[in-house]
Parts: structure tokens; C-alpha cells; sequence
């Protein structure tokens, strides 16, 4: 049986050990805090602060900065970026290659798709076609 965690040096020369997470294998910080019913799929990284809901999943290669949070039951597609201190709601879906900037808001609820990018500190809410909703 191999060793279930990994050793990175971030740009600033530290050492930064991740996990494998139980469900999808996915590499998770130490500091981070991901519930057990979560998935976080091989090949993405979930950096230290960050919460994950329970029944989140995060896709393929997705990269979740530190303390970035995501809500119950949100999807997150592959190739996406969420920079730290974003928060994305329950339910929420973010598109594949989509990146959501940092300390921006995603409601409850709203669908994001391909290839969007959310600005920094941006609050956006869609309804359930991904229709932006007045703030």
C-alpha cells in the first residue's frame, strides 16, 4: 500500500504536505477541513483554511485557494479556479475552466458555466438557467 500523502514546495520555499482525499483522491492541505461525504476527484488541490461542504463536489485538476469556502451539495467542474476567500453557496454549480475571483460571493443556488471568469470580490446570482439575477 503506498503512502497516502505528498510533499509540495509552494513559490515561497515552504513545504506543504497534502493528502489524499478518501473520496476521489484528490490532494487536500494540511489545515484544510473537507467533510468525509465530499468528492474532490484526482488531480485537484484544496490549499490550507479551506472548507468543503458536505456532498461538494470538486472536479478534476480544480485548484480551491486558501480559505476559499464551498457550500453543501456545490459543484465545482473541472479545470476551475477558486481564488482565495471565495465563497461559493449551496448547490452553486461553477462551469468547467471557470475561475471565481478573490473574496467574490456565489449564491446559493446559481448555475455558472464554461469558461467564465468572476471578478475579484464580485457578487453574482443566477437562477436556475444561469440567467444573472439583479443585485
Amino acid at each position: 500500500m503506498g503512502k497516502n500523502y505528498i510533499d509540495i514546495e509552494n513559490d515561497r520555499g515552504e513545504m506543504l504536505r497534502y493528502r489524499k482525499h478518501i473520496n476521489g483522491r484528490g490532494l487536500i492541505a494540511h489545515g484544510a477541513k473537507v467533510h468525509p461525504s465530499a468528492i474532490v476527484e484526482s488531480g485537484a488541490y484544496v490549499e490550507p483554511g479551506v472548507l468543503i461542504a458536505a456532498g461538494a463536489h470538486v472536479g478534476r485538476g480544480v485548484w480551491v485557494e486558501s480559505d476559499a469556502v464551498i457550500g453543501q451539495n456545490a459543484d465545482i467542474a473541472p479545470h476551475a479556479h477558486i481564488c482565495s476567500g471565495a465563497a461559493i453557496g449551496a448547490g452553486a454549480k461553477i462551469g468547467v475552466r471557470t475561475q471565481v475571483g478573490m473574496g467574490a460571493r456565489i449564491a446559493v443556488g446559481s448555475l455558472i458555466g464554461d469558461d467564465e471568469t468572476i471578478a475579484d470580490n464580485e457578487r453574482v446570482a443566477t437562477d436556475r438557467k444561469g440567467l444573472r439575477l439583479a443585485a
